[in-house]
């Protein structure tokens, strides 16, 4: 059973939510602006959070900043296609995706889908003991647990997945499409400004200096590597 929060200042919008989602294994909650997003969290224990951006009281993007604070729960934001820069934002300060309204049901339900197995995945389950070394990084993908020089990194879903992606594969240079299709599983519309947000999170968590990467490499015009050291 999967606990998921809907946070929409439209109620019309919560409630078509609600029906795009309904299944047994589901627990729907709901909150309607992000101070009441923010104490569901608190008292709940969430698996994904679907949270619009413009909303009273409190938005989407300073929830999503306290959100981060208290727990790494994947959080898809809810955006209008003219909310560009806000998407950008959102994921800067640590969404995992967003979804554009007028919502497409089949996307929402494969969405929220992929979110949750890649959060569950990260929390624990029967998966071969892997344990990955570039320099000081080292990832275990059976504890599911990331640490630089001995100390541990929490890392989100989403960046916990592009890590283990380049670290697999030492010196290959991926594309941000690449990227995108592989961590993502979906047709890599838009995956270059959101593959570069993610990059730039995890050499700020793994990179003593982010602007001059020792571990994730970019390759100008063709994509990301993780350095052989």
């Amino acid at each position: 059973m999967y606990n998921i929060l809907i946070c929409d200042d439209e109620k019309d919008i919560v409630n078509a939510l609600k029906i795009y989602l309904y299944d047994s294994n589901y627990t729907l909650f709901e909150a309607y602006n992000g101070k009441e997003a923010l104490g569901i969290i608190r008292n709940n224990e969430i698996h994904l959070v679907l949270m619009d951006i413009m909303m009273p009281e409190m938005d989407g993007i300073e929830a999503m900043v306290k959100i981060r604070e208290i727990s790494n729960v994947p959080v898809i934001l809810l955006t209008a296609k003219s909310e560009d820069s806000d998407k950008i934002l959102g994921l800067t300060v640590g969404a995992d995706d967003y979804i554009t309204k007028p919502f497409n049901p089949v996307e929402v339900a494969a969405r929220v889908k992929s979110q949750l197995r890649r959060y569950m995945q990260l929390g624990g389950g029967n998966v071969r003991s892997e344990v990955m070394r570039v320099g000081g990084i080292e990832l275990d993908d059976k504890e599911k647990t990331v640490t630089l020089d001995g100390e541990p990194v929490a890392l989100t879903p989403t960046e916990y997945d592009i890590l283990k992606l380049l670290m697999q594969n030492p010196g290959q240079v991926f594309s941000p499409k690449e990227i995108y299709t592989k961590i993502w599983n979906d047709l890599p519309y838009g995956s270059e400004n959101t593959v570069a947000v993610h990059i730039r999170h995890l050499r700020e968590k793994l990179e003593i200096n982010p602007a001059e990467p020792r571990y994730i490499k970019v390759v100008w015009g063709q994509g990301y590597k993780c350095e052989k050291i």
